[in-house]
This record gives structure tokens, C-alpha cells and sequence, in this order.
């Protein structure tokens, strides 16, 4: 992956993430980290 391309897709995430929160909240991004650390626990343990 090139820097521009990482960039592009850092921005993009920043981006939809901040248009997540201007018209849901951020209870959203609450459930999506919980969500995500389970996720990495269950992949760490097939590790």
C-alpha cells in the first residue's frame, strides 16, 4: 500500500465516521469499539 493510497483511506474513515456521528451520535462508535475489541480477543485466541 502506497502513502497515498493510505491516506486517501484514513480520510475516508475519518470522514464517515465524523458524518456518523453529526446525524446519529456517538453511541454508535460506543457499540462498534466494544464490538471490535470482542473481535480481536476471539481472533487473538485462533492465533
Amino acid at each position: 500500500m502506497t502513502n497515498s493510497n493510505a491516506i486517501f483511506l484514513g480520510l475516508l474513515i475519518i470522514g464517515a465516521i465524523t458524518v456518523d456521528v453529526m446525524l446519529y451520535g456517538s453511541e454508535h462508535l460506543v457499540f462498534l469499539g466494544k464490538k471490535f475489541a470482542e473481535l480481536l480477543e476471539w481472533i487473538a485466541f485462533w492465533r
